[in-house]
């Protein structure tokens, strides 16, 4: 998995948890949502702060700082004051391994 971020395995990251990974300088926050995984960068466009540990409904992670949300699958803000999108990122599972790249 060259070029591939190990995230863990499943009985690492179940239903409901979410588990942040460096790809470079990159924070990836790899949430585990009623089995489906979704990465996204572990940054909110508001303020900078980290998402993960914010509380998620749904498919949306809300921002602990000051209350933006954020769709899992897509990085799409759903709620202000963010404006600006976070990255999504890919996932693959391979061997039971979970892997994650920034692929921009």
């Amino acid at each position: 998995m060259n070029g591939w971020v190990k995230v863990g395995t499943r009985s690492e990251l179940l239903p409901g948890e979410f588990k942040v990974v460096w790809d470079g300088d990159t924070p990836i926050a790899v949430y585990n949502i009623d089995g489906a995984l979704y990465a996204v960068e572990d940054t909110c466009t508001h303020d900078g702060g980290d998402l993960a540990g914010g509380e998620v409904f749904g498919f949306e992670v809300e921002c602990p700082r000051h209350g933006a949300r954020f769709d899992l699958r897509t990085g799409a803000v759903t709620k202000p004051p963010a404006y600006e999108p976070i990255a999504s990122f890919p996932v693959r599972e391979e061997d039971g391994a979970i892997w994650v790249r920034d692929d921009r």
